[in-house]
């Protein structure tokens, strides 16, 4: 039985790109094997977000054979004119995911927003209906598609696959607002594959030696006095970084 705090569903679309920060110096971009934690939470909170609680990825599980296609791009430069790069992304993805939300202890002035039956149910109305907001697998050209599952229901690709040592790879960061700070900073940790599941690392578990600090931030405030009844607007740098790739 699902717990109220709980959801289940699946992504899936043409390409993703969940780039390794590595190969990006030069220009290049090559997506990791799967996705990031701060990208499938990108992609939950595109679906249903609010300030008053925190979402979790639990697990993920692969469904897909995982496959890669390299295309030769044309970014932009911001000096003008542009350069050939090479961008590799992974092809016909499909994850299922499952995730909880928890209160934000650190906003204390929405507590009277704190109401477990009618965020849970909002949550799985709006992945029914494919998320509040456009669903991007790790950048903007790969639009992504969200629907209700029940997790582990189906055949994957991996299921009887065994152990697949994905090593370190980037996990997420931290935002001030979620961890009670005035920096922001970013997290790594060790991904292992199970017959096809990856269960995430609770970021609060994650030792202090695969964090590092990015620069100093101060939490946004929210006023508490209108009951939170209007809709949240973010400033577009905030967007991008919170859906992460």
């Amino acid at each position: 039985m699902q717990q109220r705090n709980t959801v289940e569903f699946v992504v899936y679309g043409r390409y993703a790109l969940f780039s390794d920060p590595i190969t990006r110096m030069g220009g290049e971009k090559l997506s990791y094997t799967i996705p990031t934690y701060q990208a499938l939470k990108g992609i939950l909170e595109s679906v249903y977000w609010r300030p008053t609680f925190i979402w979790y990825i639990d697990a993920m599980r692969i469904m897909n054979k995982v496959q890669t296609e390299s295309k030769g791009i044309r970014p932009i430069k911001y000096s003008g004119g542009n350069d050939l790069s090479s961008y590799t992304y992974l092809r016909d993805v499909r994850y299922q995911v499952q995730a909880h939300f928890e209160w934000n202890e650190h906003r204390p002035e929405l507590v009277q927003d704190r109401n477990e039956h009618k965020h849970h149910n909002i949550a799985k109305r709006m992945i029914e209906r494919g998320g509040r907001r456009d669903v991007f697998l790790g950048t903007r050209e790969c639009q992504g598609y969200v629907d209700p599952c029940v997790f582990g229901e189906g055949d994957g690709f991996y299921d009887q696959y065994g152990q697949w040592d994905m090593g370190i790879m980037f996990h997420g960061f931290d935002y001030p607002d979620e961890v009670g700070s005035d920096q922001m900073a970013r997290r790594f940790w060790r991904a292992l594959m199970v017959d096809g599941v990856v269960k995430f690392t609770d970021p609060r578990h994650i030792p202090s030696e695969l964090r590092s600090v990015i620069k100093e931030m101060k939490p946004k405030q929210f006023e508490s006095s209108s009951g939170f009844s209007e809709p949240i607007k973010l400033e577009p740098a905030k967007v991008i970084a919170r859906a992460g790739e």
